[in-house]
């Protein structure tokens, strides 16, 4: 059963725009992401809108809906009240190109500047071995689906622009973790963190983890941890002391 909703959507690009109102026909188990492209097939066919998998896997369809930063694919039709006008807008932290869609190209510019991935030296029968704590430590940072929602609500750079070529944002510092954490990881980037990548502007509001349609704990298992690694370098001359004298392993070696 059909039934008629109505929309209020951004039109407009980099110029500028407006914002326009239609009325279209939303079926039973449709999500926004649905009704988006039967606006598109019907009454706006010009509509530009960004999305890939229509499952919540690629990150493409980000927008703000009612305000809030959601996925239009992952956001179901049935929580809003009936008759409530369902506001779309771009992304209001990225530079708008046209429509719903945003220019995201500043993560991927970031994401350039983060140091590789180096394994220490295979053991002698040439394996690596690794703890399952470990493993399950970084496992929640590889489900990052990069769609952007924790970059958009950071106010570092919402609402500080000037910010953006010295602070990484919340998903980068899901990746900085993730290699950081990894036992087998040799390369240190604590000093880069601090000095380029602005990890000290982050005042763990907890505004990114609240819009992760992953579920991933992105202030307190990531940003939080890198904070105290990053003290741990500046600031304490014993683990200073201790670290130069085991290097990488001192980690372990204090767990144990």
């Amino acid at each position: 059963m059909s039934t008629p909703v109505k929309l209020r959507v951004w039109r407009g690009d980099a110029t500028g725009g407006e914002f326009r109102d239609f009325e279209v026909a939303a079926e039973e188990g449709e999500v926004v992401l649905d009704v988006v492209h039967r606006l598109q097939a019907t009454q706006a066919g010009d509509l530009a809108v960004r999305w890939n998998c229509k499952a919540g896997k690629c990150g493409s369809c980000s927008a703000e809906i009612n305000g809030l930063p959601r996925l239009m694919c992952m956001t179901r039709m049935n929580v809003f009240e009936p008759g409530e006008t369902i506001t779309l807008n771009p992304l209001r932290t990225f530079p708008v190109i046209r429509d719903l869609v945003t220019d995201v190209s500043y993560n991927y510019e970031m994401a350039k500047q983060v140091p590789a991935f180096k394994p220490r030296p295979r053991e002698a029968d040439g394996t690596h071995r690794m703890r399952q704590s470990d493993v399950d430590r970084v496992q929640e940072f590889h489900k990052c689906i990069e769609c952007f929602l924790c970059q958009t609500v950071c106010h570092v750079i919402r609402d500080h622009p000037d910010n953006r070529g010295a602070f990484a944002g919340p998903r980068l510092f899901v990746r900085y973790a993730a290699l950081e954490m990894h036992p087998l990881d040799t390369n240190d980037r604590r000093q880069l963190l601090q000095d380029r990548m602005g990890l000290g502007m982050c005042n763990i509001t907890k505004c990114c983890t609240e819009v992760c349609p992953e579920g991933i704990h992105i202030t307190d298992n990531a940003i939080i941890p890198l904070k105290e690694r990053v003290v741990d370098l500046r600031y304490d001359p014993i683990w200073k002391v201790f670290r130069r004298v085991f290097g990488r392993k001192s980690l372990e070696l204090a767990e144990r």
